[in-house]
């Protein structure tokens, strides 16, 4: 079945349930885009006779499709990225719990809530240039606001979903006033305002644009990995630090996903989320995009990651960082870090 017989199906209203449900299916609304994902598919339907129809698009787009489709909506299972994306997938009542031994048993109680698992981590670390930066002076998240670094740090927007995410954790161990003071400092110390995704901070800190720059882990991965010559020299100049490990540990986020509440095909869906816990569903899920598995028993054989070394990771319940994410757009806003 394509896209097309999947668009018409939900057009024909509470008959496409009934015709989706009696096919060996499931229907996966997807904002990750990795080539290993096609080869973690094909083994899902080898091993279970089970097709994965697939539409891929960006985390909001498919979000408000999920919503205005509503009960008449072909989707079992929507997956993303980001703890704040899933939480408002949650928010909005578009998950079902899903009751699963399996999920249970597999991924750690903090990396999960009711309604959706998470399937790989990826941390948000600190890059600095150490000919511009003393790395003693940025071992910690909160190091980023101390007067030291003024004029020396590069980020992307504030209102970003990853920067959120990490605003939620500072909340949820630092409290309200410490996180506010945080980030005005942290405002105070930009090099320039606000702009661009992850690498072009890596780029920056590399070029002597500024000296230091918060990125998620698998953005520094990638460029190790690159076989651009460029990139990897830009690589070659960052020095990496896991922050907070003396404290609470590194700051870390989530792909993951979960069962629709209007899923045609909800045994299936379940099959889908319960193989996303497997060992060989994590290998692939997890390196697609230089990330972690979520089952600790599982290693990932990836380069990048082993140079960068173990971790203290972070271990707040991942529900609690996406619940925090509306409460640090507002200290964010009032900070001027937008």
């Amino acid at each position: 079945m394509n896209f097309r017989h999947l668009a018409i199906l939900a057009a024909t209203g509470l008959g496409a349930q009934s015709a989706l449900a009696q096919q060996a299916v499931v229907n996966l609304y997807t904002a990750r885009h990795y080539q290993t994902d096609e080869a973690l598919y094909a083994k899902f339907e080898k091993a279970t006779g089970i097709k994965v129809n697939r539409i891929e698009g960006k985390e909001d787009e498919l979000i408000e499709r999920i919503r205005s489709e509503g009960a008449n909506s072909p989707a079992d299972v929507f997956i993303t990225v980001d703890a704040s994306r899933l939480a408002k997938a949650e928010q909005l009542g578009l998950f079902a719990p899903v009751k699963s031994k399996v999920l249970e048993q597999r991924i750690p109680a903090h990396l999960r809530t009711a309604d959706w698992f998470s399937f790989s981590l990826r941390a948000r670390v600190i890059v600095y240039n150490s000919a511009l930066v003393n790395g003693a002076d940025v071992q910690t998240y909160e190091d980023l606001a101390n007067p030291r670094l003024k004029g020396r740090i590069c980020v992307r927007e504030g209102n970003h979903p990853y920067n959120l995410s990490l605003g939620s954790a500072i909340l949820a161990h630092d409290g309200t006033a410490r996180t506010e003071a945080w980030a005005r400092g942290l405002v105070a110390n930009l090099a320039r305002a606000p702009k661009g995704g992850d690498t072009d901070q890596l780029k920056s800190v590399a070029a002597g644009e500024c000296g230091v720059a918060v990125a998620n882990s698998y953005y520094v991965a990638r460029l190790m990995r690159s076989d651009k010559p460029e990139d990897r020299k830009v690589a070659d100049a960052l020095t990496v630090v896991w922050p907070n490990q003396k404290s609470w540990g590194t700051h870390v986020n989530v792909s993951g996903g979960g069962m629709l509440k209007s899923a045609p095909n909800k045994a299936n869906a379940q099959k889908l989320l319960e193989f996303f816990a497997s060992d060989e569903a994590q290998v692939y899920f997890a390196d697609g995009n230089n990330e972690w598995p979520v089952v600790k028993s599982v290693k990932v054989r990836n380069p990048a990651l082993d140079k960068l070394g173990p971790f203290k990771a972070d271990e707040l319940p991942i529900g609690k960082v996406s619940s925090g994410t509306a409460e640090a757009q507002k200290i964010f806003d009032r900070a001027g870090f937008m």
